[in-house]
């Protein structure tokens, strides 16, 4: 009968033992990784060495004559003297293409480089889908999926007063619009990163087209 004691204590000795460890205690030795959970890959890392290749570089130069989808490459480099800031990818000036802003404030109306025709709104509604729904929902009305869980201070584009220039407590110029969305705002993260210029403005310009459209009752808020 003691021995099935003193095996019982020693059982559960070890197993507070292995629940706490001993305090304080150090080891150079590497973790004992029951689950590595992945954290030991076979991968090339970048800007290393790497036999396997013939010039025995591991990063890869992309194939010749591709680019990224949704991309183009610019007739002429951003530092040339006649590039057009709209060839440009991402932000690249001070301008009002590439800030929303002439000087210290907001301008108004899309740039002289993009015009709100048919394809561009159609690109913005593609891409308003993708970023922008899931807080703003699809009708602009500040109430996506996000608003189920507690985030509610999304802006609500048909709010009284929103497309009122005078209404300065609601409105939002059309430059404001787009350096939020480039830089993010509040809850809101910065989607410069992710979005070209030209579907940034194109963005602004289908929500301009959606507060029409929701104005004269060809779509609800709902």
């Amino acid at each position: 009968m003691l021995k099935y004691f003193f095996l019982s204590y020693a059982f559960v000795a070890a197993i507070v033992v292995a629940a706490f460890g001993t305090r304080g205690s150090k080891s150079e030795l590497p973790p004992i990784e029951i689950f590595p959970d992945m954290d030991h890959q076979a991968k090339v890392k970048y800007q290393v060495k790497n036999d396997f290749f013939a010039d025995g570089v591991g990063a890869r130069l992309p194939v010749k004559h591709t680019v990224p989808m949704g991309f183009e490459v610019p007739a002429n480099p951003a530092s040339s003297p006649d590039a057009k800031p709209a060839t440009y990818g991402f932000t690249n000036g001070l301008d009002y293409f590439s800030t929303g802003k002439i000087g210290d404030f907001y301008g108004d109306g899309l740039p002289a480089e993009l015009a709100a025709d048919k394809s561009l709104i159609e690109r913005g509604e593609r891409q308003y889908n993708i970023y922008c729904a899931v807080c703003h929902a699809a009708s602009g009305n500040g109430k996506g999926v996000t608003s189920k869980y507690g985030i509610l201070t999304a802006f609500n584009f048909h709010q009284a007063g929103s497309m009122d220039p005078t209404n300065v407590a609601t409105y939002r110029p059309d430059g404001a619009i787009f350096d939020v969305i480039t830089n993010g705002k509040g809850l809101m993260g910065s989607y410069g990163g992710n979005l070209t210029v030209r579907d940034r403005w194109a963005i602004v310009s289908y929500i301009r087209a959606l507060q029409v459209a929701v104005k004269e009752g060809n779509v609800s808020v709902q």
